[in-house]
Protein backbone atom coordinates (compact mmCIF):
# COMPACT_ATOMS: atom_id res chain seq x y z
CA UNK A 1 0.00 0.00 0.00
CA UNK A 2 1.28 3.45 -0.88
CA UNK A 3 1.43 6.18 1.75
CA UNK A 4 -0.88 9.17 1.22
CA UNK A 5 0.35 12.64 2.16
CA UNK A 6 -2.47 14.93 3.26
CA UNK A 7 -1.99 18.70 3.37
CA UNK A 8 -4.89 19.59 5.62
CA UNK A 9 -6.15 22.00 8.24
CA UNK A 10 -7.92 24.20 5.65
CA UNK A 11 -10.15 23.77 7.57
CA UNK A 12 -9.65 20.88 9.99
CA UNK A 13 -13.38 20.10 9.76
CA UNK A 14 -13.02 18.76 6.23
CA UNK A 15 -9.61 17.20 6.90
CA UNK A 16 -11.33 15.03 9.50
CA UNK A 17 -13.70 13.84 6.73
CA UNK A 18 -10.75 12.97 4.49
CA UNK A 19 -9.15 10.84 7.20
CA UNK A 20 -12.38 8.99 7.87
CA UNK A 21 -13.31 8.38 4.22
CA UNK A 22 -9.83 7.18 3.25
CA UNK A 23 -9.70 4.72 6.13
CA UNK A 24 -13.26 3.52 5.57
CA UNK A 25 -12.47 2.86 1.91
CA UNK A 26 -9.31 0.91 2.74
CA UNK A 27 -11.08 -1.08 5.45
CA UNK A 28 -13.94 -1.97 3.11
CA UNK A 29 -11.50 -3.10 0.43
CA UNK A 30 -9.07 -5.08 2.60
CA UNK A 31 -11.18 -6.03 5.62
CA UNK A 32 -9.96 -6.99 9.05
CA UNK A 33 -7.90 -4.36 10.84
CA UNK A 34 -6.69 -2.71 7.62
CA UNK A 35 -6.28 1.05 7.59
CA UNK A 36 -4.50 3.55 5.38
CA UNK A 37 -0.90 4.69 5.58
CA UNK A 38 -1.19 8.47 5.94
CA UNK A 39 1.31 11.25 6.53
CA UNK A 40 -0.66 14.32 7.60
CA UNK A 41 0.42 17.94 7.83
CA UNK A 42 -2.38 20.02 9.34
CA UNK A 43 -1.74 23.72 8.79
CA UNK A 44 -2.97 26.65 10.86
CA UNK A 45 -5.86 27.84 8.71
CA UNK A 46 -5.67 31.32 10.22
CA UNK A 47 -2.26 31.76 8.58
CA UNK A 48 -3.46 30.40 5.24
CA UNK A 49 -6.63 32.49 5.37
CA UNK A 50 -4.55 35.62 5.95
CA UNK A 51 -2.65 34.83 2.74
CA UNK A 52 -5.94 34.40 0.85
CA UNK A 53 -7.38 37.69 2.06
CA UNK A 54 -4.12 39.53 1.28
CA UNK A 55 -3.80 37.89 -2.12
CA UNK A 56 -0.37 36.60 -1.10
CA UNK A 57 -0.46 33.41 -3.15
CA UNK A 58 3.33 33.09 -3.22
CA UNK A 59 3.38 32.87 0.57
CA UNK A 60 0.48 30.43 0.50
CA UNK A 61 2.27 28.26 -2.05
CA UNK A 62 5.38 28.24 0.15
CA UNK A 63 3.39 27.15 3.19
CA UNK A 64 1.75 24.29 1.32
CA UNK A 65 4.97 23.25 -0.39
CA UNK A 66 6.73 23.01 2.97
CA UNK A 67 3.84 20.86 4.20
CA UNK A 68 4.06 18.64 1.10
CA UNK A 69 7.78 18.13 1.64
CA UNK A 70 7.13 17.22 5.27
CA UNK A 71 4.61 14.62 4.08
CA UNK A 72 7.20 13.20 1.70
CA UNK A 73 9.77 13.15 4.50
CA UNK A 74 7.19 11.13 6.41
CA UNK A 75 7.03 8.56 3.63
CA UNK A 76 4.30 9.89 1.33
CA UNK A 77 4.28 8.49 -2.21
CA UNK A 78 1.55 10.89 -3.35
CA UNK A 79 0.27 14.15 -1.87
CA UNK A 80 -3.11 15.85 -1.83
CA UNK A 81 -4.32 19.32 -0.89
CA UNK A 82 -7.48 18.85 1.21
CA UNK A 83 -9.23 21.93 -0.12
CA UNK A 84 -10.43 23.10 -3.53
CA UNK A 85 -9.32 26.72 -3.32
CA UNK A 86 -5.69 26.01 -2.56
CA UNK A 87 -5.42 24.09 -5.82
CA UNK A 88 -4.84 27.59 -7.15
CA UNK A 89 -1.21 26.90 -6.13
CA UNK A 90 -1.21 23.16 -6.91
CA UNK A 91 1.39 23.41 -9.72
CA UNK A 92 3.91 25.04 -7.36
CA UNK A 93 3.19 22.52 -4.62
CA UNK A 94 3.58 19.52 -6.90
CA UNK A 95 6.80 20.87 -8.37
CA UNK A 96 8.23 21.43 -4.91
CA UNK A 97 7.07 18.12 -3.45
CA UNK A 98 8.83 15.91 -5.96
CA UNK A 99 6.04 13.30 -5.90
CA UNK A 100 2.70 13.20 -7.76
CA UNK A 101 -0.16 15.38 -6.53
CA UNK A 102 -3.68 14.05 -7.02
CA UNK A 103 -5.74 17.05 -8.13
CA UNK A 104 -9.19 17.39 -6.59
CA UNK A 105 -10.81 18.41 -9.90
CA UNK A 106 -9.55 15.20 -11.51
CA UNK A 107 -11.30 13.25 -8.76
CA UNK A 108 -14.50 15.23 -9.34
CA UNK A 109 -14.31 14.50 -13.07
CA UNK A 110 -13.87 10.83 -12.25
CA UNK A 111 -17.24 10.86 -10.48
CA UNK A 112 -18.99 12.81 -13.24
CA UNK A 113 -17.73 10.69 -16.15
CA UNK A 114 -19.71 7.46 -15.53
CA UNK A 115 -22.92 9.51 -15.42
CA UNK A 116 -22.14 11.41 -18.61
CA UNK A 117 -22.36 14.75 -16.77
CA UNK A 118 -20.51 17.44 -18.72
CA UNK A 119 -22.19 20.60 -17.35
CA UNK A 120 -21.50 20.98 -13.66
CA UNK A 121 -22.59 23.78 -11.34
CA UNK A 122 -19.79 24.92 -9.01
CA UNK A 123 -20.27 26.00 -5.38
CA UNK A 124 -17.16 27.08 -3.49
CA UNK A 125 -14.96 29.97 -2.47
CA UNK A 126 -15.22 32.95 -4.81
CA UNK A 127 -11.83 32.27 -6.42
CA UNK A 128 -12.96 28.74 -7.32
CA UNK A 129 -16.17 30.07 -8.86
CA UNK A 130 -14.68 33.12 -10.58
CA UNK A 131 -11.17 32.20 -11.72
CA UNK A 132 -10.10 29.71 -14.37
CA UNK A 133 -7.73 27.37 -12.49
CA UNK A 134 -10.57 25.04 -11.45
CA UNK A 135 -12.79 25.40 -14.52
CA UNK A 136 -9.84 24.83 -16.84
CA UNK A 137 -8.91 21.62 -15.04
CA UNK A 138 -12.47 20.35 -15.49
CA UNK A 139 -12.43 21.49 -19.11
CA UNK A 140 -9.50 19.17 -19.66
CA UNK A 141 -11.96 16.36 -18.95
CA UNK A 142 -14.57 17.79 -21.33
CA UNK A 143 -16.62 19.34 -18.53
CA UNK A 144 -18.10 22.86 -18.58
CA UNK A 145 -18.18 24.58 -15.18
CA UNK A 146 -21.20 26.80 -14.46
CA UNK A 147 -20.73 29.40 -11.73
CA UNK A 148 -23.63 31.10 -9.92
CA UNK A 149 -24.39 34.73 -10.66
CA UNK A 150 -22.61 37.49 -8.73
CA UNK A 151 -25.09 37.74 -5.86
CA UNK A 152 -25.17 33.99 -5.40
CA UNK A 153 -21.37 33.80 -5.51
CA UNK A 154 -21.19 36.36 -2.70
CA UNK A 155 -23.67 34.33 -0.65
CA UNK A 156 -21.90 31.02 -1.20
CA UNK A 157 -18.48 32.48 -0.36
CA UNK A 158 -19.76 34.21 2.77
CA UNK A 159 -21.28 31.01 4.13
CA UNK A 160 -18.07 29.12 3.46
CA UNK A 161 -15.81 31.45 5.42
CA UNK A 162 -18.16 32.96 8.01
CA UNK A 163 -19.78 29.64 8.91
CA UNK A 164 -18.56 26.33 7.49
CA UNK A 165 -14.81 26.70 7.97
CA UNK A 166 -15.59 27.72 11.55
CA UNK A 167 -17.75 24.65 12.17
CA UNK A 168 -21.10 26.47 12.01
CA UNK A 169 -23.95 24.68 10.23
CA UNK A 170 -27.01 26.90 9.72
CA UNK A 171 -30.40 25.74 8.41
CA UNK A 172 -30.99 29.09 6.71
CA UNK A 173 -27.76 28.70 4.74
CA UNK A 174 -28.79 25.23 3.64
CA UNK A 175 -32.03 26.65 2.29
CA UNK A 176 -30.17 29.47 0.53
CA UNK A 177 -27.74 27.01 -1.09
CA UNK A 178 -30.64 24.89 -2.37
CA UNK A 179 -32.09 27.99 -4.03
CA UNK A 180 -28.71 28.65 -5.69
CA UNK A 181 -28.69 25.07 -6.97
CA UNK A 182 -32.20 25.52 -8.37
CA UNK A 183 -30.98 28.52 -10.37
CA UNK A 184 -28.01 26.53 -11.67
CA UNK A 185 -30.42 23.79 -12.75
CA UNK A 186 -32.40 26.37 -14.73
CA UNK A 187 -29.17 27.21 -16.60
CA UNK A 188 -28.60 23.59 -17.60
CA UNK A 189 -26.41 22.15 -14.85
CA UNK A 190 -26.76 18.37 -14.71
CA UNK A 191 -25.16 18.08 -11.27
CA UNK A 192 -23.46 20.36 -8.75
CA UNK A 193 -19.93 20.13 -7.38
CA UNK A 194 -19.57 20.97 -3.72
CA UNK A 195 -16.27 22.62 -4.61
CA UNK A 196 -15.46 23.57 -1.04
CA UNK A 197 -14.58 20.56 1.08
CA UNK A 198 -16.78 21.79 3.95
CA UNK A 199 -20.02 22.15 1.98
CA UNK A 200 -20.72 18.44 2.34
CA UNK A 201 -21.15 19.13 6.05
CA UNK A 202 -24.07 21.43 5.17
CA UNK A 203 -25.73 19.75 2.18
CA UNK A 204 -26.66 16.11 1.66
CA UNK A 205 -28.04 14.53 -1.53
CA UNK A 206 -31.55 14.57 -0.12
CA UNK A 207 -31.44 18.36 0.19
CA UNK A 208 -30.66 19.07 -3.45
CA UNK A 209 -32.78 19.22 -6.61
CA UNK A 210 -29.68 18.12 -8.58
CA UNK A 211 -27.19 15.29 -7.98
CA UNK A 212 -24.27 16.40 -5.82
CA UNK A 213 -20.58 15.62 -6.23
CA UNK A 214 -18.97 16.10 -2.83
CA UNK A 215 -15.41 17.05 -3.73
CA UNK A 216 -14.02 15.92 -0.37
CA UNK A 217 -15.60 12.48 -0.72
CA UNK A 218 -14.52 12.14 -4.35
CA UNK A 219 -10.96 13.20 -3.57
CA UNK A 220 -10.57 11.06 -0.47
CA UNK A 221 -11.99 7.99 -2.20
CA UNK A 222 -9.70 8.47 -5.20
CA UNK A 223 -6.72 8.80 -2.86
CA UNK A 224 -7.60 5.54 -1.12
CA UNK A 225 -8.00 3.75 -4.45
CA UNK A 226 -4.71 5.18 -5.68
CA UNK A 227 -2.93 3.99 -2.54
CA UNK A 228 -4.42 0.53 -3.09
CA UNK A 229 -3.27 0.50 -6.70
CA UNK A 230 -6.50 1.46 -8.51
CA UNK A 231 -5.81 5.02 -9.64
CA UNK A 232 -8.61 7.11 -11.12
CA UNK A 233 -6.41 10.13 -11.63
CA UNK A 234 -5.90 11.52 -15.12
CA UNK A 235 -3.90 14.55 -16.12
CA UNK A 236 -5.72 16.54 -18.84
CA UNK A 237 -3.90 16.83 -22.17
Amino acid sequence: MQTIGLIGGMSWHSTESYYRIINETVAARLGGHASARIALQSLDFAEVRACQVAGDWDRAAALLTDAARACVAGGADVVAICTNLMHKVAPQVEAGAGVPLLHIADAVAGVAAPHGWDRLGILGARWVMEERFYADRLAGHGITALSPDAADRELVDRVVFDELTQGRIEDASRTAYVEVIERLAERGAQAVVLACTEIGLLLSPGDSPLPLIDSAEAHATALAELALGASHARTPA
